[in-house]
């Protein structure tokens, strides 16, 4: 069985893609030369997916990737899905939002990520938090006539519930849903990768190592930097952040036994157990990228899969994934 390519806004891609939100805040310091030059290291190792949001480093994130971009040949942009979202207006530095999901406001980020990004045409444009007080059926409407004039190629959703994608996929086809999802966070599997699937919907699964603490190289909580925003998380602090070191722990000692890293079984473990699934690895330094890269080639058997489903069993993991202001926006369920 081959886990190499998925199909994402109508063409075939890696199943593992790169992140890049990381490289432009919440994770402590960015260096844009080195992002620069592991965008380049990505694209020589075969990656071709690039997710971005506006709401990243307030635009920054964009650039750094229009600035990639423009660095290419025309032949090797062309092999690019580029996909960024809208819907976050944050004041800069911090982390309140105000979920914007208005026609104006769509059409108007749409031609600011544009012109960031150097592009045309957005190959994959997702409505990054839901605003209720909007119809999805009005969101919809936005996004198809942006397609219709050539702005976006294709449209995804983020974060939001089974009813509100089958709402969405009844105006226009929907290409991809993007939401949380790893052994570190499993209540997609509950409603939103069976509904996805039945609907032909490629899900793109954001934070597939569980923001580093799959991976068993992350440091202490009190030793992050300052600004790194895991320093809020419920998962990463007080009894709940001992237990699930301890889960991550436990992880690491099988990857150990089945040598490999454990970041690369992870990913490994959400491309067998889910054909229609892509992930998003981030990473800020190339480190990482041949590692993450290879997990698409591994083969799992029946005993390690029901191994890994019974260590990281949903409820094993402790603690809220958010803090409540991060839940703003987000409709997927919450456990």
């Amino acid at each position: 069985m081959s886990h190499t390519t998925r199909r994402l806004a109508g063409r075939e891609v890696p199943a593992i893609g790169l992140g890049l939100m990381g490289m432009s805040e919440f994770y402590g310091a960015h260096d844009d030369a080195e992002s620069l030059a592991t965008l380049h290291a990505a694209f020589e190792l075969g990656l071709r997916h690039f997710d971005t949001a506006d709401t990243y480093g307030a635009g920054h994130n964009e650039q750094l990737l229009g600035r990639f971009v423009a660095e290419l040949k025309p032949a090797q942009r062309a092999d690019l899905l580029l996909s960024t979202k809208f819907g976050i207006n944050r004041p800069p530095g911090t982390y309140e939002r105000h979920i914007d999901n208005s026609p104006a406001y769509i059409r108007a980020a749409c031609e600011a990520s544009l012109k960031r990004l150097g592009l045309e045409q957005i190959g994959l444009y997702y409505l990054h938090r839901r605003n209720p007080a909007v119809p999805i059926e009005v969101v919809m409407e936005t996004l198809a006539a942006l397609k219709a004039e050539g702005k976006i190629a294709a449209i995804g959703l983020s974060e939001v519930s089974a009813e509100t994608l089958r709402r969405a996929h009844a105006v226009h086809p929907v290409a991809a849903l993007q939401s949380e999802y790893s052994l570190w966070e499993r209540a997609a599997e509950q409603e939103m990768l069976p509904t996805s699937a039945a609907l032909g919907v490629a899900f793109v699964a954001y934070s597939p190592l569980g923001r580093a603490l799959l991976s068993a190289t992350m440091p202490a909580t009190q030793d992050l930097a300052p600004d790194d925003f895991r320093r809020m998380l419920p998962r990463f602090n007080g009894e709940a952040g001992e237990s699930n070191r301890a889960l991550a722990e436990r992880l690491a000692t099988l990857a150990a036994a089945w040598s490999m890293p454990a970041s690369q079984l992870a990913l490994a473990w959400i491309l067998h157990k889910q054909p229609h699934v892509l992930v998003i690895p981030g990473t800020r330094r190339q480190t990482h990228l041949g590692s993450n890269w290879a997990a698409c080639r591994i083969d799992l058997n029946a005993v390690q899969m029901a191994a890994l489903d019974a260590l990281f069993a949903p409820g094993a993991v402790a603690g809220e994934r958010y803090t409540e202001g991060g839940w703003v926006g987000i409709e997927s369920a919450r456990t």
